[in-house]
């Protein structure tokens, strides 16, 4: 849990330069505009982030708590399944955004429905033999520990 927040303290510079790189060429000058294609802008931008550091191995996150992604056979994963595994991670997400989008919540409601969806999935890895989270078990992925290199 630790990384996963460090990752989105790191996120937030990565949202920060993209949403000032997306606003300046589209000259939007109101949040609300061209909202959609910030929000695909900014899908893409994390799909490439985290396609391009996991084909490495790591994120700094996971660097820095010694976590390393793999595939099944403990080898490196290749680009294609790390992208497999980025657009199988949206179903931490994506189905409470899609069940949610018609009923027009208040924001705080909103936010506990998907805290509890996210809650739910991240218990759901209970289930699993090797108690991983569903999108690793799908993408052919796991996580292990890395023991830091030495100097």
């Amino acid at each position: 849990m630790a990384c996963w927040m460090y990752e989105g303290m790191l996120l937030f510079g990565v949202v920060f330069l993209a949403g000032y790189l997306f606003g300046t060429l589209s000259q939007t000058r109101n949040a609300m505009d061209n909202r959609h294609a910030l929000q695909f802008f900014l899908f893409v931008v994390f799909g490439i982030y985290f396609t391009w550091f996991w084909a490495k191995g790591q994120t700094l996150a996971m660097k820095t708590w010694n976590i390393r992604l793999v595939d099944r056979n403990g080898v490196a994963v290749t680009q294609m399944r790390a992208l497999g595994r980025y657009c199988l991670s949206w179903l931490w997400f994506m189905p409470a955004l899609v069940a949610l989008s018609p009923f027009h919540l208040s924001g705080a409601e909103f936010a506990v429905l998907i805290a509890g969806w996210v809650t739910v999935w991240a218990l759901s890895s209970r289930l699993h033999p090797g108690q991983q989270f569903w999108h690793d078990v799908w993408a052919g992925t796991r996580l292990v520990v890395s023991p830091p290199l030495s100097r």
